[in-house]
C-alpha cells in the first residue's frame, strides 16, 4: 500500500470492524477474520481492542498478529482518575503490563467517567481535577517503567471531553494527547486548530470522519452514543464533515512522525456477507488517504 510519506504509518483498530468492549454493541467478528482483512487492505499494525479479543495471553496476541504480518502499536485503556487522590490502579497496571508484554508502543488512556458509560457528562470540581492530575501522573509512571508511552485520549462521555477540559489539560499537564479527530470535534475542539496550535503535544492519532447532523443529536442527548454510532455517526474518511486532510497536513508540516490509526467506531447488526461490511469502509478511508491526502501533502511540500 503506497501512501507516500504515510506508508507504514497507517494502522487499524478492531472497533472499525465492530469489535468493542461496550456491552450489547453488536455482532463481533472473529479475530482471525478481522486480522486477515487488516492485512488484505495493507495495514501495517493494529491497536489491541477489548481485553482478550486477540488472545488470552501476550504470547497468543503476538502469535495472532505475526500470522498476518501485523504489529501491535497500542491499546485503549479507560481508567477513572478523578474520584479520589489515590484511586486503585491494580486493574490498569495489569492491562499496561499485558500491552507491554505483547509488544505495544503506546497506552491510549481515557479519563473514564465511571459506570454511567459514554452517555454521561462529567464536570469536575477543583478537588476532582487535582485528583485526576495526580492519578494521571501515577499511571504515566507505571507506563514509563514498562517502556511504553502514555497518551491521553479526549473522549465523549469522559472527564476530558469538552474544549474547555482539553485546554485545561494542556495547561495543567504535559501529557501527550491522542488526537482523535472525531471525539475532539464532537466535544467542541477543532482538530485542525489543535494540530496547528499544539503540535508538540500530539503523541498518537486516531482518524475518524464525523457526520455533523448525527453528532449534534448525540451531543444534545437526543440519541445515545451507541445509537449514534449505529446511525452513522462515523463515516469513512472523506465522506463526513471534518477536514481530515487539513489535520494530516498540519501534523506532517509540524513534524509529526507517528501513527495514524483508522478508528471508525462501527456497530454491526449481524454477520456481513463475504467481502462486505466494515472492510469496504476501511478501503474507502485508505483510498481517501491515497487519492486526496497524499497529493495534498506533495503539493504542500512543493509550495
Amino acid at each position: 500500500m503506497d501512501l507516500g510519506p504515510l506508508t507504514g504509518r497507517v494502522a487499524g483498530a478492531p472497533i472499525s470492524w465492530g469489535v468493542s468492549e461496550a456491552p450489547d454493541w453488536g455482532h463481533e467478528l472473529p479475530a482471525p477474520v478481522v486480522l486477515a482483512q487488516m492485512a488484505e487492505v495493507g495495514l501495517a499494525a493494529t491497536e489491541l481492542g477489548p481485553t482478550g479479543y486477540l488472545g488470552a495471553t501476550p504470547d497468543a496476541v503476538r502469535a495472532a498478529l505475526e500470522s498476518h504480518d501485523l504489529s501491535l502499536i497500542g491499546g485503549f485503556l479507560p481508567v477513572t482518575l478523578h474520584l479520589d487522590a489515590d484511586v486503585d490502579l491494580a486493574a490498569a497496571e495489569a492491562a499496561i503490563r499485558t500491552l507491554a508484554a505483547a509488544g505495544s508502543e503506546v497506552v491510549v488512556l481515557a479519563a473514564d467517567a465511571g459506570p454511567s458509560g459514554y452517555d454521561s457528562k462529567v464536570e469536575l470540581d477543583d478537588d476532582q481535577w487535582r485528583h485526576l492530575l495526580r492519578n494521571l501522573a501515577r499511571v504515566r509512571a507505571l507506563v514509563a517503567d514498562l517502556g511504553l508511552r502514555t497518551t491521553l485520549h479526549p473522549h465523549v462521555g469522559t472527564a476530558i471531553e469538552s474544549a474547555e477540559t482539553v485546554r485545561r489539560l494542556l495547561h495543567d499537564s504535559d501529557v501527550p494527547l491522542c488526537l482523535d479527530t472525531g471525539h475532539l470535534a464532537i466535544g467542541g475542539t477543532d482538530p485542525v486548530d489543535l494540530a496547528r496550535s499544539a503540535p508538540e503535544r500530539v503523541g498518537h492519532v486516531h482518524l475518524k470522519d464525523v457526520r455533523a447532523d448525527v453528532a449534534t443529536s448525540v451531543e444534545k442527548g437526543a440519541v445515545s452514543w451507541v445509537d449514534g454510532v449505529r446511525g452513522g455517526l462515523f463515516a469513512p474518511l472523506g465522506d463526513g464533515d471534518l477536514d481530515i486532510a487539513g489535520v494530516v497536513l498540519a501534523l506532517e508540516e509540524t513534524g509529526y512522525h507517528g501513527w495514524y490509526v483508522l478508528e471508525q467506531d462501527t456497530a454491526l447488526p449481524g454477520i456481513p456477507a463475504a467481502g462486505q461490511g466494515p472492510i469496504l469502509d476501511v478501503r474507502r478511508s485508505i483510498d481517501f488517504l491515497r487519492d486526496t491526502v497524499v497529493p495534498a501533502l506533495a503539493a504542500g511540500r512543493r509550495a
